[in-house]
């Protein structure tokens, strides 16, 4: 399917690996060319000039922590004008719920949360004016279903949620379609990083903690990087523009509700 967006510029956050990188590549092979944006220089530019050489789209890397006001604004500055805004930032760590005091939730807010919004009140303006626009923010299969040891992303996410479905019905007029997508466990560094704390704890090996993990999935595998790229690729295609305000599930069934 062609997705009518070839030639559009996005700006997709934390895009160096896992989802970020997922949703990067999608892009590219739509012909969208890139503002690639990870604190990691290194690995952020490896992966772009991948891109650059198997999609051949123009890419831009900016390694900066786009949580902090200095490094948002050094990405806005390279990035010029953006059609298609794709925000990703890592969870705050887990715990319980006495673990956490005043300053651990400004934290989860200004990277999930409030990170978020100013890359939408920096960036659709412009988008509005032109008439087209697209934002998908990657949030968290806990906004659907809380999980108890992710409270900080439990209520950070579910902030930002909140900001969209308001946002994204004032600006659909314009022609700015805004989204979310909730993932589940992907096959990520994050998902090898759970299963080897679980390893460790129970004294098993990481492949046997993976495992455990699937049987817990409908779908009895880990998602993709790609596919949940191809669908971050299809919100932001031509064809989505009827899509407004929605959070879709990608989560092989984990999460049992029907709405």
């Amino acid at each position: 399917m062609d997705l009518g967006i070839r030639g559009k510029r996005a700006l997709v956050c934390a895009s160096s690996k896992g989802l970020g990188r997922g949703c990067a590549e999608a892009l590219a092979e739509a012909g969208v060319n890139l503002v690639m944006n990870a604190r990691g220089a290194e690995a952020l530019e490896a992966t772009a000039q991948h891109i650059r050489d198997t999609y051949g789209v123009e890419v831009v890397t900016v390694a900066a922590d786009i949580v902090s006001e200095a490094g948002r604004a050094q990405v806005l500055e390279q990035a010029g004008q953006i059609d298609i805004l794709v925000t990703n930032a890592g969870g705050p760590p887990p715990g319980l719920w006495s673990d956490w005091e005043r300053d651990d939730f400004i934290a989860a807010l200004d990277a999930n949360m409030l990170t978020p919004i100013a890359l939408m009140k920096a960036l659709m303006p412009g988008m509005m004016e032109r008439g087209w626009g697209r934002v998908v923010n990657i949030t968290s299969q806990s906004v659907k279903a809380p999980i108890p040891v992710l409270g900080l992303s439990n209520s950070a996410r579910a902030g930002l949620t909140g900001y969209v479905a308001g946002t994204s019905r004032q600006v659909a007029p314009h022609g700015v379609v805004i989204n979310n997508l909730q993932p589940g466990i992907h096959a990520t560094d994050r998902a090898a990083s759970l299963d080897g704390g679980v390893a460790s704890a129970e004294g098993i090996s990481v492949d046997e903690a993976k495992a455990r993990r699937e049987a817990t999935i409908p779908a009895r595998r880990y998602g993709t990087a790609a596919e949940f790229g191809a669908t971050c690729a299809f919100l932001c295609s031509q064809h989505a523009g009827f899509i407004i305000g929605q959070n879709i599930l990608l989560d092989g069934g984990a999460t049992n509700s029907t709405m």
